[in-house]
């Protein structure tokens, strides 16, 4: 295997050691649960880097996939913290304690995590096939999808009585028979967001370098030619769309006993748009790009944030705003420069002692 392919290798061994290795050795328990909400972030990042940086579909309403797998966690757990036939203290505070109908199947955790992985492919797939067969595209897909997850946030808003409200759900006790006040099993958690992390960059790898993610790659710069040759390039962005959705709900079903909360704020169009633009900052079209932008912006969000707390949004954007017209393709830009400049001056060097090998001889 040639250097230039194995560069992405190294890289993501790097980031495993600095995850699985230096994180927890230097790190605070507070800090190192932050670091694991930034994974859960990334996961869904490295899901819309297949769907924007290898797909082209500018994917700018994923809270709603990383909603329907946060919200499915947090029923679950709210149920069984309230124990077999419990009501969930909400629901005794601001309904007629009686727990509804769709609730009662997210009582088994089996089912639970049955939910996050399927309902997200379903919903993304009718919403694929709705779109994508129809040929829509660019800046009305973005919109689209945008608009979906503006009216999911507005919806979990409007149901007090089942979702929360604008208040969402919290004050989770346990995790799968885990209690989550119990630092080692923070830890835990921390360790299983980021081994999922890792994971799901090792299969972005293996799925880029298959005949789908070249027909992907294809159908986002030729598409009729992909359409000319006996491929269809709706079912391929579908694929894509389906797995990136799958991995935003992943991200935010790990994301609910990592905070102990999720609300509307956290599913939204400006919770949809902070995930697109870590994918931005580190590079959509590289494989560790979009899941380093992610854990970048979010350690900026908290540092910005706890040294200017009126007005770390604007810091944030201005940090955004100059790394995006400096280095539009992300700080894997600056990678690529970086090995740009150092195999030329490898070429130089070679070039040198070939010309002075030769005068040598000339000489001799």
């Amino acid at each position: 295997m040639s250097m230039k392919k194995l560069y992405p290798y190294v890289g993501w061994l790097l980031l495993a050691v600095a995850l699985l290795v230096l994180a927890p050795a230097v790190l605070s328990d507070f800090r190192l649960g932050l670091l694991a909400k930034y994974c859960c972030y990334a996961i869904a990042a490295v899901g819309i880097g297949l769907a924007w940086g290898r797909g082209g579909m500018l994917v700018l309403g994923q809270g709603l996939y990383f909603g329907i797998g946060a919200y499915a966690m947090a029923m679950h757990l709210k149920l069984a913290d309230a124990g077999p036939g419990g009501v969930p203290d909400f629901m005794a505070l601001y309904g007629d304690a009686a727990v509804p109908g769709w609730w009662e199947p997210l009582r088994s955790g089996a089912l639970a995590v049955v939910v996050i992985l399927v309902l997200p492919a379903l919903v993304a797939g009718l919403l694929g096939l709705a779109v994508f067969k129809r040929r829509i595209k660019g800046a009305y897909f973005a919109i689209l999808s945008q608009a979906l997850a503006a009216a999911f946030a507005i919806l979990l808003v409007g149901q007090v009585k089942t979702t929360g409200g604008a208040n969402g759900l919290n004050n989770f006790q346990g995790f799968f028979g885990y209690a989550l006040f119990d630092p080692a099993n923070k830890r835990m958690l921390y360790f299983l967001a980021a081994g999922i992390l890792l994971v799901s960059i090792l299969a972005m790898a293996w799925l880029y370098r298959t005949r789908f993610g070249e027909l992907l790659v294809a159908a986002r710069d030729g598409e009729e030619r992909v359409r000319f040759l006996g491929t269809d390039p709706a079912n391929v962005k579908l694929t894509a769309y389906v797995i990136a959705a799958v991995l935003a709900s992943i991200g935010g079903a790990l994301f609910v006993p990592i905070a102990g909360i999720v609300s509307p704020d956290d599913v939204g169009v400006v919770a949809s748009i902070g995930l697109l633009a870590g994918v931005a900052l580190g590079g959509r079209a590289s494989l560790l790009g979009p899941a380093v932008g992610a854990l970048l912006v979010g350690y900026a969000e908290t540092s910005l944030s706890e040294a200017f707390p009126g007005s770390w949004s604007y810091f944030q954007g201005a940090l955004f705003v100059l790394v995006i017209l400096l280095l539009p393709g992300g700080l894997a830009q600056l990678l690529g420069l970086v090995k740009g400049l150092v195999s030329r001056r490898s070429r130089a060097e070679a070039s040198e002692e070939a010309e002075t090998r030769v005068g040598e001889e000339v000489t001799a």
